[in-house]
């Protein structure tokens, strides 16, 4: 789906690039790969293609176009997420049983909202709900890689998804400075009035004592000293919950780290590969996250600290990159938040409880999607995202 037309909209021409980049994403996969879900947080890379597609249909389509006839009513059920107002919805722990549609078809799916779309686009300058769903599309660029990566890791075979996309820049600093922040009113959260996401605002005034924050992020040779001084081992490091997982789940180190004949290897894209101890630690949860830190005789910094970090530091692309950093704040919304009316409102308000703030980006994140605002989230014992950790301390 190149682009070549300049004279197309600049909305058009987006529009073009992200639906395209989603499908690039997919090209080293074999068929069965995309049919596969590996536990319950993970989605079938078909299901990614689709749902993405039923997002455009449902909340712009459907809306704009009179008349508007899907290729297939009951796709709507089959591909809903989490939209309640929406409609009923395909249980989601049971997405890889579903082997119809085919990847064909799903394929078929696209292509029919993108001719949709691209009518629609000829009329269009503008329009948030186009914007929302090219950014929910490159949300879930982030989750397909994310997923594949998991599915990918429980076949015993250890498939590479593809060798040559690297898990971390070589410019990535280690977690060997420290820059210090003074005490005062900052402003956070968005006021450009160019597009974000809702609970990115509104902006507000937040008042920080001073505090260090960690220049480079958490290596898995930092990490590994944590591991070799007993830190799974050691109750007093850990908060009670994530104390009682490591137990019950004999936990002893990060998701995809595997001991073999005595040397520490790591999956990765390019499957199984000796870990690299200069990498940031990734594939880590909050409390993983919180233990180390205790351990190092730090902390997280609140996501309040990171974005004035990020926006006061003269270095900014060194806060983003190569791993989403645990923050030790609860996703809650801002003063003065209300979510959109509808069931677009159910995007990021509902989630709202029981999950913290990440703030950065990923080796995942496609590009241009990151910002210094952005405010991701996970529950406490995700771990198959890649979340790694940056240090603060008074």
């Amino acid at each position: 789906m190149a682009v070549a037309n300049l004279s197309i909209s600049s909305l058009t021409q987006r529009y073009l690039s992200v639906r395209a980049y989603t499908e690039k994403l997919c090209e080293t996969l074999e068929t069965e790969d995309f049919v596969v879900s590996s536990m319950p947080d993970v989605s079938p890379t078909k299901w990614h293609l689709a749902h993405t597609s039923w997002f455009f249909e449902t909340f712009v389509l459907r809306q704009r176009v009179p008349g508007y006839e899907p290729l297939n009513p009951r796709y709507a059920f089959l591909f809903n997420s989490y939209y309640v107002q929406a409609g009923e919805r395909h249980c989601r722990a049971q997405r890889g049983l579903v082997t119809r549609p085919t990847v064909e078809q799903v394929f078929e799916y696209r292509r029919y909202v993108d001719e949709q779309m691209l009518k629609l686009l000829e009329t269009i300058d503008d329009d948030y709900a186009i914007t929302l769903g090219l950014n929910h599309e490159q949300q879930h660029q982030e989750l397909l890689v994310t997923d594949i990566k998991h599915v990918l890791w429980t076949n015993p075979l250890r498939p590479a998804y593809d060798p040559r996309r690297a898990e971390y820049s070589s410019a990535t600093p280690l977690m060997r400075e420290w820059v210090d922040v003074p005490e005062g009113v900052y402003r956070i959260g968005d006021d450009t009035g160019g597009f974000v996401f809702d609970n990115e605002r509104p902006a507000h005034r937040v008042f920080v004592e001073p505090f260090r924050i960690g220049a480079g992020l958490v290596t898995n040779r930092d990490y590994l000293k944590f591991i070799e001084d007993g830190g799974y081992r050691r109750p007093e490091l850990w908060l009670a919950a994530g104390w009682a997982i490591v137990q019950g789940e004999s936990r002893r180190a990060p998701l995809y780290w595997e001991k073999n004949e005595g040397e520490w290897q790591e999956f990765t894209f390019a499957g199984m590969t000796p870990l690299d101890p200069d990498s940031p630690v990734s594939h880590v949860s909050y409390y993983e996250a919180d233990a180390y830190a205790r351990w190092a005789g730090h902390r997280l910094p609140t996501e309040a600290e990171w974005e004035i970090a990020a926006r006061t530091l003269p270095d900014l692309p060194r806060l983003f990159g190569d791993r989403w950093q645990w923050t030790q704040s609860a996703y809650v919304a801002y003063p003065g938040y209300t979510p959109p009316a509808g069931a677009i409102g159910e995007y990021n308000g509902k989630w709202m409880s029981d999950q913290w703030v990440l703030r950065g980006s990923s080796i995942a994140t496609p590009p241009g999607h990151s910002r210094v605002t952005y405010r991701n989230f996970f529950p406490s014992d995700a771990r198959w995202q890649f979340t790694g950790i940056r240090l603060a301390s008074k």
